[in-house]
């Protein structure tokens, strides 16, 4: 039988995983629109870098929100 704390443990652990791929995704998404970008100055991948910044922006925030909250829910143990 397994209990809470295992149960949020494992939930934590895949979703530290799913996070982290997700960003790893994100940036490698960018890639050659920066190349293209900065390389060949190319203005409409420059709209796509800033718009995939904003995107990145954001996944952060939601990151940084569910990092505060399961440390405080922790916490309150």
């Amino acid at each position: 039988m397994e209990t809470q704390n295992e149960i949020t443990n494992t939930e934590s652990e895949t979703q530290t995983g799913n996070r982290y791929e997700e960003l790893q995704r994100m940036v490698a998404g960018m890639a050659s629109d920066f190349e293209k970008f900065y390389r060949d100055g190319n203005k409409a991948a420059g709209t796509r870098v800033r718009n995939a910044m904003q995107e990145l922006k954001a996944f952060a925030q939601t990151v940084r929100n569910e990092v505060t909250s399961l440390k405080n829910a922790a916490a309150s143990k």
